[in-house]
């Protein structure tokens, strides 16, 4: 069985003026209710297929690079995170511009009956793939047990 653990978390505003419209229209989407809408959400897209043998999960991590993800699966819950900083700095004539941004989303899945130690993933345009193969079922045989 697969499962999802719900997200929790995201930017909770305080708003002081309860009436202020511009404020309300400007932060509707980016209500937890939303995600998806606001891009700074810290919320990947993620879609999770299964067949006979494997569960394929694949997240949307555009601009992201490699060595910023981090796949782990522990007591059977599934952690893709992602840990972004950025810095850039320029020197021109007269000004100096230095920026820095960091970032970073997470997202868990409860998991069953996989075989973590066979996981692979590959990451590529922007999507990581994550193959879990499934555990064999065992196959219980009933017998009827006659009576003497």
């Amino acid at each position: 069985m697969f499962g999802l653990v719900p997200f929790r978390g995201g930017n909770v505003s305080r708003r002081r003026d309860m009436w202020d419209m511009d404020n309300i229209f400007e932060s509707f989407f980016k209500d937890s209710m939303f995600p998806s809408f606001y891009a700074n959400s810290g919320q990947m897209r993620v879609d999770i297929r299964e067949d006979e043998k494997n569960y394929v999960v694949e997240a949307e991590l555009p601009g992201v690079k490699k060595e910023e993800i981090n796949l782990e699966v522990d007591e059977n819950v599934l952690t893709i995170a992602v840990n972004r900083k950025e810095e850039v700095n320029e020197e021109q004539e007269k000004y100096i511009r230095r920026e820095r941004r960091c970032s970073s989303m997470t997202r868990s899945f409860a998991v069953d009956n996989i075989r973590p130690d066979q996981a692979t993933a590959k990451f590529e345009n922007g999507i990581l793939v994550i193959d879990l193969p499934k555990k064999e079922e065992t196959v219980t045989t009933n017998k009827r047990i006659e009576i003497e």
